[in-house]
């Protein structure tokens, strides 16, 4: 649960969405079994938007940045056409290594290109244009990895930001660093003349990005 949705209702939104298959369910019991944050990972609502936003965008090539356990670049891959490609960056080798055994399970490994490094080195080294970027990492480097995506962007591509609200922190005086750089990220979107953009209370909050 994100904790800014009321829970009965994310629990009825959950109930009336595609459930996830046997792997999803797995890979999801061992992340809240195995690590110690286990609401990183986007649930089946999220995963299914995602797919959503792939197959609306004829999306062939998708930026993750923050894998995790690969909830999110599995539902991402699942809905790319057969030459698409998810290029998910992550620092810690040992949750990339949980994603990696999910996805060839799933069936998508061949379609994920896990890279493990610190976010704005590996971006450094990527070309675009990617026609979806997920951003979804430490919120202290949002700002940096959104810079360092949008060139990167494809002319008509998106990028989706996670967990913009906070659980509802950024509406009150910040009081940790987290809930401070999310305020940041979201005032330099919002005043970024380069793009238009708009903020969904999908779980956690989601903010949609597209070039003008």
């Amino acid at each position: 649960m994100s904790g800014f949705v009321d829970p009965e209702v994310e629990v009825y939104a959950e109930a009336h969405t595609e459930p996830p298959d046997d792997v999803l369910v797995r890979l999801a019991a061992e992340t809240r079994e195995r690590t110690e944050i286990p609401q990183m990972m986007v649930g089946p609502v999220e995963g299914h938007f995602l797919g959503f936003l792939v197959r609306a965008l004829r999306a062939k090539r998708v930026l993750e940045v923050g894998t995790f356990t690969g909830y999110s670049s599995i539902s991402i891959a699942r809905a790319l056409p057969p030459d698409g490609r998810v290029t998910s960056v992550d620092v810690n080798a040992e949750t990339t290594d949980i994603a990696r055994r999910y996805a060839a399970e799933a069936g998508v490994a061949d379609l994920i290109d896990y890279r493990v490094g610190p976010g704005r080195e590996v971006l450094a080294e990527l070309e675009g244009p990617f026609d979806l970027v997920f951003i979804d990492a430490d919120k202290d480097g949002y700002v940096d990895y959104y810079e360092a995506a949008l060139p990167l962007l494809a002319d008509e591509g998106l990028i989706v930001a996670d967990n913009v609200l906070w659980s509802g922190r950024v509406v009150a005086e910040p009081e940790d660093d987290s809930t401070r750089a999310i305020q940041r990220f979201n005032e330099h979107v919002r005043d970024d003349d380069r793009v238009e953009c708009v903020m969904l209370t999908v779980r956690d909050g989601m903010t949609l990005v597209r070039k003008r």
